[in-house]
């Protein structure tokens, strides 16, 4: 495969980010996170995403730049929706506070302070959605399992029975990258060479709980009340994703009233980075839609 970058006329090549996306910091309850922002240009946000990346990735993760059609957040702004993808704590501006990194629960504290600093300085429009991949699906799981106010979750790249051992999944940037991407076929020429400015190591703490996330989420998936749309993709490596497994899944969501599990055709593990970016960010968006158009009438 090429590694020749492709651009677009949207691409604002001195900051490394789409056009429209601003660099902000958010105040955790002390801790401070860093994250990307895009707003729509006009008007009040029809709602706000709340982005949230996996494991050895960061917030840039939602706005590729190897295509005009990979980035979340550019779509998102587009759309009239806001769109904010944070780094995880141990991730970003944080890592240096947490070289270790920080356990679910305990990210899930940070997360809902820093959403309730954002929606203190910013119009959030009907509400926050969120939306995880990989390990930031586990963590808006535990979020909203928490009691985290959320129209409803969007979650990619994890499920709840690993295909791999994942206590041994590598911890360093790009480590094992071919054979848990997928096909790199699946990717836009440069994605590899580009994800370079996104990777960071996994922090410990947070590999640790690895290998004991099926009980984990065996605990937490009751305790979320609201709609959920899980994704897998095709060549998803990571994660055991035939019927029986998917409907074993969606059967331990026995709180929640809607629960949509999909597959996503021509992608890897990372969709959000892949050709099939802006499909999956399109029906990630139509199901916040759907939470939206669920709302009690004002």
């Amino acid at each position: 495969m090429s590694e020749v970058a492709v651009g677009g006329p949207r691409r604002a090549a001195a900051t490394g980010l789409s056009k429209g996306v601003r660099r902000i910091t958010l105040d955790a309850a002390g801790p401070v996170l860093s994250a990307l922002l895009s707003e729509p240009a006009h008007g009040a946000p029809r709602a706000t995403v709340a982005a949230v990346h996996g494991g050895g990735l960061r917030a840039g993760y939602f706005d590729g730049q190897t295509h005009p059609d990979v980035s979340l957040l550019a779509l998102g702004a587009r759309l009239g929706f806001t769109v904010l993808a944070l780094d995880r704590p141990g991730y970003g501006r944080s890592a240096a506070r947490f070289p270790a990194g920080l356990p679910l629960a305990a990210q899930s504290v940070l997360l809902r302070a820093a959403l309730d600093d954002f929606t203190a300085r910013h119009p959030a429009g009907a509400g926050l959605f969120l939306l995880g991949h990989s390990f930031g699906g586990k963590l808006v799981l535990r979020a909203a399992a928490d009691g985290l106010p959320a129209l409803g979750l969007d979650v990619s790249g994890c499920g709840h029975r690993p295909a791999v051992p994942l206590a041994g999944l590598p911890t360093r940037p790009g480590g094992g990258r071919n054979r848990y991407w997928g096909p790199l076929g699946l990717y836009p020429p440069g994605t590899f060479r580009a994800c370079e400015a996104l990777t960071a190591p996994v922090p410990t703490q947070e590999a640790a709980e690895l290998a004991h996330w099926t009980r984990y989420f065996e605990r937490i998936a009751p305790s979320v009340r609201v709609p959920v749309r899980l994704t897998f993709a095709e060549h998803e490596r990571l994660w055991r994703h035939d019927a029986e497994d998917l409907a074993d899944l969606a059967a331990r969501f026995t709180g929640t009233p809607r629960v949509l599990v999909e597959r996503q055709p021509a992608a890897g593990h990372n969709i959000s980075l892949g050709w099939a970016a802006r499909p999956y960010h399109l029906r990630a968006l139509a199901f916040l839609e759907d939470c939206v158009s669920a709302l009690p009438p004002h």
